[in-house]
């Protein structure tokens, strides 16, 4: 079996389990007892295994921590939440719980006890923070898995069941990232399913990769990777695709204002092996409450914030004063955040970073504040590209959203415009960016030259000439792909065609005269 074939079949018995076990209960909340039940498996087999292996280098190699009693796994607490950020004893490990989960009447009880346990173990260090709240979402006691202790147990015990019958460590022995894979997927199809309500938080992957690319053009590696609005944390990670983990030296930064996709978000760090002392994500609103001040400057920023929700813009008089927004002089309409987002991230940006925005394309030609705030990013040389992404790509809306890269330090005074709106494939009930057209944006991207129909470097001044406006289709006509018409030849078929209509219509007629005069 291929790597691609073990993949597709981890996915199909993974939605399998998602589907099977939800029963009447919405697929977007279901998700989080499937995500979070994964979870505490992953980080069982992590901490045993991270216990085993220095075990077995000091020669012992029968030990086994998962056959331990607890007293006897004390002794190595400190040391191991000091390295892997938290503790989990012997018999709260998942495959321990998960033998006697159908018939344990206090499944619940344990399972709530035991996520309390994992997240209070960090509590006092540098993990704390990374592991606090962490299970709040897998709610054991809900009424969504049954209305009696009896069936929330049942329902929990065949969750249970499902996770541990995934041949996960299979799937790592051939170099597939089971986990991570398995969070995307199940990420992927329950924002397809849920519309609006579950799409807003996850960015299709390939655009996450194409955003990731984009940055990182020409490095190895980089410091500091940040989003400020990074949901449950796909476009963060893709750096680790697209870099390696350890080339991002210093770490991953986030903040997100939805408490249950934050979580996520952390979960997520966890599933792809990034360690706690790589990550650094905050809860809460960005605009008003950055959290990463003392982090920044980021050599590379990726984001898809909201598209044009309020904010308190100019009714707050302290915010033409923040550093962050102060330098355009003028304020984001407080119906349309969209470029208080980039001027927070443009602000946070290394002189020599780049930042890749997805934005709702009103922004690039909107008047107003927005027109104001353009006309300070173009002419201050900061907008380095703006490239038209095709219609229905994202969960939750078909519009056809845009990526605005930002850069401090660039060598001419120019744009480029790519207008890859027709670059896509359709797959199920959404339009999807395959790898070759992935890399052809990224190609033209890096080449920075004009191509017919789908690229032009545009000088600054004409922008300014324009109003600013820096919508694609302003500075790319798009191909005309209709077939030219010979009139006379058209004129010719469309008299050969009344001919023979008339023809057929004598004949019906001569045939229903003819049974008209039939004798009865």
């Amino acid at each position: 079996m291929t790597r691609e074939q073990e993949r597709d079949e981890l996915h199909r018995a993974i939605w399998q389990i998602a589907n099977d076990l939800r029963g009447s209960v919405d697929g977007w909340d279901f998700k989080s007892y499937v995500l979070g039940i994964l979870f505490y498996r992953f980080i069982s087999e992590n901490l045993q295994t991270h216990i085993n292996k220095a075990e077995w280098e000091t020669g012992n190699t029968d030990f086994d921590y998962a056959k331990l009693s607890d007293e006897e796994a004390e002794f190595g607490r400190k040391d191991t939440v000091n390295e892997k950020g938290f503790y989990i004893l012997p018999s709260e490990l998942f495959f321990n719980i998960q033998i006697n989960a159908e018939k344990n009447s206090n499944l619940n009880v344990d399972l709530h006890r035991i996520f309390k346990d994992i997240e209070s173990s960090a509590n006092g260090t540098d993990s704390e923070d990374d592991l606090k709240g962490l299970f709040d979402d897998v709610d054991v006691n809900s009424n969504k898995l049954g209305g009696t202790v009896e069936q929330r147990n049942t329902r929990l015990g065949k969750i249970l069941k499902a996770i541990a019958g995934l041949r996960l460590g299979d799937y790592q022995e051939n170099n597939i990232d089971a986990f991570g894979d398995a969070y995307e997927y199940l990420m992927t199809m329950y924002a397809s399913n849920a519309g609006k309500s579950g799409g807003e938080f996850f960015t299709p992957q390939e655009v996450s990769e194409l955003l990731a690319e984009i940055t990182v053009v020409g490095k190895t590696s980089v410091n500091k990777v940040y989003d400020p609005a990074c949901g449950s944390g796909s476009l963060l990670l893709k750096f680790a695709k697209v870099l390696g983990k350890e080339n991002v030296r210093q770490g991953f930064y986030g903040q997100e204002v939805n408490i249950t996709t934050y979580n996520l978000c952390r979960i997520n760090m966890f599933l792809h092996d990034i360690n706690f002392e790589k990550f650094n994500i905050g809860h809460g609103d960005t605009l008003m409450d950055p959290m990463h001040w003392d982090d920044e400057p980021f050599d590379a920023i990726v984001s898809n914030p909201p598209y044009s929700i309020k904010w308190e813009g100019d009714a707050n008089p302290l915010l033409i004063n923040d550093p962050r927004f102060s330098p355009a002089g003028v304020l984001a309409p407080k119906s349309k955040a969209d470029l208080a987002f980039t001027m927070h991230m443009l602000s946070w940006l290394a002189t020599s970073g780049t930042a890749a925005i997805v934005e709702f394309p009103g922004v690039l030609y909107r008047g107003g504040a927005e027109q104001k705030i353009r006309k300070y990013l173009i002419d201050n040389n900061y907008v380095d590209a703006v490239i038209q992404l095709p219609p229905d790509l994202f969960f939750g809306t078909t519009i056809a959203t845009c990526i605005i890269v930002l850069k401090k330090s660039k060598k001419d005074n120019a744009t480029l415009f790519i207008d890859a709106s027709a670059e896509f494939t359709r797959g199920g009930n959404k339009n999807k960016l395959s790898d070759t057209q992935r890399k052809k944006i990224l190609n033209a991207f890096v080449a920075r030259e004009g191509v017919d129909h789908f690229a032009k470097l545009v000088d600054n001044k004409e922008i300014e000439a324009n109003d600013y406006n820096i919508a694609v289709s302003s500075y790319i006509e798009q191909q005309n792909t209709s077939v030219a018409t010979d009139i006379i030849m058209l004129n010719q078929h469309i008299g050969e065609i009344v001919a023979r209509q008339t023809e057929l219509r004598k004949a019906i007629d001569a045939i229903v005269n003819d049974l008209e005069n039939v004798e009865v």
